[in-house]
């Protein structure tokens, strides 16, 4: 679980994320960014070890997805930091 916060904890990962649950490739994502490919791919690959996204070959592309289950479950962690008693 921590890995998952560190990996949210950077804006730019942040930003990744709210793209959206489509699939896009690296290139699409990197469209939206001013930064370099090679800072792209590194911070999919933060994401994609952390579990956030997934990722799946498609001919030459590798299509990456928003894993919402993953962040659901974060979202349950934070509200019963929030609120430990709270109910289900």
């Amino acid at each position: 679980m921590p890995d998952r916060f560190r990996a949210l904890a950077d804006p730019t990962r942040r930003e990744i994320l709210r793209l959206g649950e489509g699939d896009l490739t690296a290139g699409e994502i990197a469209e939206h960014f001013e930064m370099t490919f090679p800072s792209v791919s590194h911070h999919l690959s933060i994401l994609k070890s952390a579990g956030l996204i997934t990722d799946e070959r498609e001919g030459q592309f590798i299509r990456y997805h928003l894993d919402a289950t993953v962040i659901e479950e974060l979202i349950g962690k934070l509200y019963d930091l929030i609120d430990p008693g709270r109910s289900r």
